[in-house]
């Protein structure tokens, strides 16, 4: 063949392949913008994590230590009286005020370097100090210094101290890890695998046998069960190779939380899945649901501090008592008895979500 005539054949052919991608390529475009939900969805979620961290964390000045205030209801004391000297510690701006309605509860995390300080306001006042902790040894500083001026109120604050290693950020967030492999796992396994189902068909062909949409929900149910549980497991270990993470729980009330909290979050992806025919849409309900619940369940920060409202949200977040339940287990020792709220409240929102999914569920 003349090299013309050759050089000519592999522009030709060069030219087609071009216009076949460019069909392609056209043809996606078309697809992608077509999909109303799925273009939204692509423009509104940048939107709404900035909106979501706005609305969790305010728009405050940013504090430098953290002070637990105990007043027994959990929530932030009034202001004392002017003459009161612990007002003006009080009217620090550069500390965060956390309530705490369990002393328990605040000493050990006094005692684990969460809080710089735990100060108890009532008369007479008190405050417990780790004095290993450096920001706790200068919390106290400011503490004593506010108060340093006599008054009919009493005398100073008393001195407890608590004692204890510091918990690493990696120790404390582990069991938030853990629970959110869990939700991303049981979401996304079957919510988007059954509207894969119902888009091509499969569903259609179910139909036709003597299965009722609850028995198709609960073999979906039980199957991912098992591959969340032994992937848990799995990740669970590795992390136990490489890191030296405390369990002080019983390991018996640990498998209990995340069965819990898996049956809550897979009959939630069942939910988003009992009608949905696109995967794309799906794919955004889904994302909808965990990044919210990401945010507000204290996965990557503790909620202690945000704002009232973003704490009122979090509990409506199953993932919150499953990370609650499975902190308190790893990182307190909690045992079946102290996380029996926790368990309670994830098994009740199972039940209610696989009645309202199998009520919703459609074949087609």
């Amino acid at each position: 063949m003349p090299r013309r005539r050759r050089v000519g054949v592999l522009a030709a052919s060069a030219r087609a392949s071009g216009k076949r991608i460019l069909a392609i390529f056209i043809a996606r475009n078309r697809e992608f913008y077509r999909d109303t939900a799925g273009l939204v969805w692509n423009m509104l979620m940048p939107v709404l994590m900035i909106v979501a961290f706005a609305f969790i964390f305010g728009a405050g000045s940013q504090t430098l230590f953290k002070v637990g205030l105990l007043n027994g209801n959990g929530t932030a004391p009034s202001a004392p009286a002017s003459s009161d000297p612990i007002n003006a510690f009080l009217a620090i701006e550069a500390i965060r005020f956390v309530p705490v309605s369990e002393p328990e509860a605040g000493i050990a995390k006094v005692a684990r370097h969460q809080l710089d300080l735990l100060l108890d306001p009532s008369a007479p006042s008190r405050y417990w100090v780790n004095p290993e902790s450096p920001n706790g040894s200068v919390v106290e500083r400011l503490l004593l210094g506010a108060t340093a001026v006599p008054s009919e109120n009493g005398p100073s604050p008393q001195r407890e101290t608590a004692t204890g290693a510091a918990l690493s950020y990696a120790d404390w967030a582990l069991p938030g890890v853990l629970a959110m492999n869990l939700m991303f796992s049981s979401l996304w396994g079957v919510g988007w695998v059954v509207v894969r189902y119902r888009k091509n068909g499969v569903l259609r062909r179910l139909k036709a046998t003597p299965l009722t949409p609850l028995e198709f929900l609960m073999a979906q149910i039980l199957s991912r069960l098992m591959v969340v549980l032994v992937s848990s497991l799995v990740v669970y270990g590795g992390a136990m190779m490489l890191l030296d993470f405390p369990m002080r729980g019983s390991y018996l009330a640990l498998l209990l939380i995340y069965v819990a909290g898996a049956l809550c979050m897979i009959s939630l992806g069942l939910i988003v899945a009992a009608r949905l025919r696109t995967e794309e849409l799906a794919d955004g309900l889904l994302n909808l649901l965990s990044w919210p619940m990401l945010l507000l369940s204290g996965v990557w920060f503790s909620m202690e501090g945000t704002s009232a409202a973003a704490q009122a949200l979090s509990t409506l977040m199953p993932l919150r008592y499953l990370v609650e339940g499975a902190r308190a287990i790893m990182i307190d020792g909690a045992g079946l008895l102290e996380i029996a709220p926790q368990l309670a409240l994830l098994l009740a929102m199972a039940a209610i979500l696989i009645a309202i999914a199998a009520r919703l569920f459609r074949w087609e």
